[in-house]
């Protein structure tokens, strides 16, 4: 199949244009006249993920490989020895990033691993009204979310709604009209200005949080003369 059809085809899942400015969602490295043979769906690449598939693979992944100014391809740095050994596999890169964020990942995370029913969602937030309290709350998540622990700023006892993000979202405390907040990479002075709000906030993780990427996207694919299968990335992070 011609990566030019498959490209059009997740332009209609969740078209590329809705990608923010800053952004690099779409094709990273092939052709569109590339055949492909079979699609791998990821949260991001690494050596072993590539080394485990052969030529004419096409990865769809979330987090862009070429992201931000690339000024030199060194084999021995990060992203370049893995866009060498991409163009040496004759193989394709497709971006999905803040795209497939605001029309399906924080969707899917909110209903289908939180089990919570959406009521407002803006590009980036959504909010569910829930009744819990603070040890309700908190055991929930981690439990549908993996996590053996969480960090929280400002608890609060009782919880009437949530707000979600996933991957890193504090710069949008701002926006959120929730009693709790939701997101990943929360930085120090996101938590000081969330506790002199009154905001409640639980850092739920960046990998933790959109490595549901792949299970989201894959039943979109099930019409596609090919298969389309999972190969989940590492989290970088180890706890000791």
């Amino acid at each position: 199949m011609k990566l030019s059809k498959i490209y059009e085809y997740l332009d209609t899942i969740s078209p590329f244009e809705l990608q923010e400015g800053w952004d690099n969602s779409g094709l990273q490295i092939g052709s569109m006249d590339m055949d492909i043979d079979r699609v791998v769906l990821s949260l991001e690449l690494d050596m072993d993920i590539l080394n485990g598939y052969g030529e004419n693979t096409l990865f769809v992944v979330h987090h862009p490989l070429i992201f931000g100014k690339l000024t030199s391809i060194d084999f021995a740095k990060y992203p370049s020895m893995l866009i060498q050994k991409i163009i040496q596999n004759n193989q394709a890169v497709i971006a999905m990033h803040t795209n497939f964020d605001k029309t399906h990942l924080n969707r899917y995370v909110m209903e289908s691993i939180l089990g919570w029913r959406i009521k407002t969602e803006s590009d980036f937030i959504l909010k569910a009204e829930i009744d819990m309290n603070k040890e309700e709350l908190i055991s929930h998540i981690k439990k549908s979310l993996g996590l053996d622990f969480v960090r929280v700023i400002n608890p609060k006892e009782y919880i009437n709604s949530v707000s979600l993000t996933t991957g890193s979202g504090a710069s949008l405390i701002d926006f959120v009209n929730s009693d709790c907040f939701l997101t990943g990479d929360i930085k120090y002075h996101d938590a000081i200005k969330a506790q002199m709000e009154g905001l409640m906030m639980i850092d739920i993780g960046h990998w933790e949080s959109e490595i549901h990427f792949a299970n989201a996207l894959i039943d979109e694919l099930k019409s596609l003369p090919i298969s389309a299968i999972i190969a989940q990335s590492k989290n970088p992070f180890s706890t000791i």
